[in-house]
């Protein structure tokens, strides 16, 4: 067999598995269906801890929860699963709001960046905001 028929074969082929994996859904992105979901969610890897407030993103991907201690928990989609974190103020390289309704967030951990969190309301980030500062105001980024 020559060598352009034997590449071709394998394009098409990896391609065909790309598109059968894409279309019995394993791109699919998982989606938070609420406050309730996104506790139970973090309660399966953190079963010990408890939030007093649970604020979704707009696109309901992610949630961020102010836990009793004092500390923030995350979870977020990753594909069709859910990553879980609980953020203290040591863990965060960068914590930035581009405007009033996302909070940037960047940590030291290697597993796991962070990422920008865009709220339905500046009320949302706001008070996520002040959880991750640690009570200190935040000043935005002008656009």
């Amino acid at each position: 067999m020559s060598l352009p028929i034997l590449v071709v074969i394998v394009v098409v082929g990896i391609a065909a598995v790309v598109a059968a994996v894409h279309l019995s859904g394993g791109s699919a992105r998982a989606s938070l269906s609420g406050a309730s979901q996104a506790v139970q969610c973090f309660a399966t890897d953190y079963p010990e801890v408890t939030a007093k407030a649970v604020f979704l993103t707009e696109d309901a991907s992610s949630a961020l929860l102010l836990l009793d201690d004092g500390t923030v928990g995350i979870v977020s989609s990753i594909g069709d699963k859910y990553l879980t974190r609980v953020v203290t103020r040591a863990d965060i390289a960068a914590l930035g709001a581009p405007d009033d309704r996302t909070v940037s967030l960047q940590l030291h951990d290697f597993t796991w960046k962070g990422g920008d969190f865009r709220f339905a309301g500046s009320e949302a980030a706001d008070a996520v905001m002040a959880a991750l500062s640690g009570g200190a105001t935040v000043a935005r980024e002008k656009a």
